[in-house]
């Protein structure tokens, strides 16, 4: 699985690309053919599905302003890490620079994204959330977990909106930037860490949980970031009788050191996201969650 070095390219930003080109920038590149065969289902940007000469079917995804060194010193590892305990995570099978993105075909999971999310799937989910613990332990090239709770992330987790939404989401903001305050700016730990750790990340065959996809952010830090994560992906899903309600007992048990930076985390990212992009009452929507653990 090496690295491909990037040829010159007119592609100034790859929100820009389309499937197609990238898929003829790696035959170009790499000499590798692949048959472009549609956008994977649910929108997802930046991601489609592809087929090898030899018939096997993968998943393409690109990555904007990224390079192949940054994937290679957090993701890639965090995910053949894993693999290594037996986690369904998907394998790259091919990595390259494309312009000023880095692109990854990858091994395409057996199952369907969560649709409703029971007890016996929960159980499933808590254990791989075990499995993410300590594997990182002298894995130094791996970088800590960002918080963006004094300062903007890239796109996502920005302060301004709140501030400027209305009242309450001001409040929410300086709620947060009080948490910043208090806390390290990134996440201690040596734990695997997906930071984006929800059903609509989790497939299914059957009862039986049969991947988690969707690492482009895993870095280091505390593996029950992901159960707050979870607990804010809940918030917008089918779940069974008692699912919410026992996540909350789980994470009530999280030490306030750990609990207090990630919902102040997922809260920014969540209602800043929403403010940007979505209606006022989903903007309350979240923030009446986020409010839940505010204190």
């Amino acid at each position: 699985m090496g690295a491909v070095s990037s040829s010159s390219s007119s592609w100034a930003r790859v929100e820009r690309l389309d499937a197609a080109r990238v898929v003829d920038a790696l035959r170009v590149q790499t000499g590798v053919s692949l048959t472009l065969e549609g956008a994977c289902p649910g929108g997802q940007v930046g991601a489609a599905y592809v087929r090898w000469a030899d018939g096997h079917r993968s998943v393409l995804k690109w990555r904007p302003h990224g390079s192949v060194e940054e994937m290679r010193a957090g993701p890639l590892v965090v995910t053949e890490v894993l693999r290594l305990a037996g986690y369904p995570a998907p394998a790259a099978e091919l990595v390259a620079q494309v312009g000023d993105a880095v692109v990854v075909v990858q091994e395409l999971l057996p199952g369907r994204k969560i649709e409703h999310l029971g007890q016996s799937e929960l159980d499933q989910i808590l254990h791989l959330n075990q499995l993410q613990a300590d594997r990182l332990v002298g894995r130094a090239e791996v970088p800590a977990m960002e918080l963006y709770l004094r300062d903007d992330g890239v796109g996502y987790c920005l302060h301004e909106p709140l501030r400027r939404h209305n009242r309450r989401s001001a409040a929410l903001e300086r709620w947060i930037a009080a948490v910043g305050a208090d806390h390290p700016a990134r996440l201690a730990g040596d734990d695997a860490v997906h930071q984006d750790f929800h059903p609509g990340n989790m497939l299914t065959a059957g009862r039986l949980v049969t991947g988690v996809v969707d690492w482009d952010g895993a870095s280091r830090g505390d593996r029950r970031f992901d159960l707050v994560t979870l607990r804010f992906g809940v918030h917008a899903a089918e779940t069974g009788p008692g699912v919410t309600e026992r996540l909350d007992a789980i994470i009530d048990s999280v030490p306030e050191e750990v609990l207090r930076p990630a919902w102040a985390h997922m809260s920014l990212r969540m209602v800043d996201w929403a403010i940007r992009h979505f209606s006022p009452a989903e903007v309350e929507n979240w923030m009446d969650l986020a409010e839940q653990r505010m204190s």
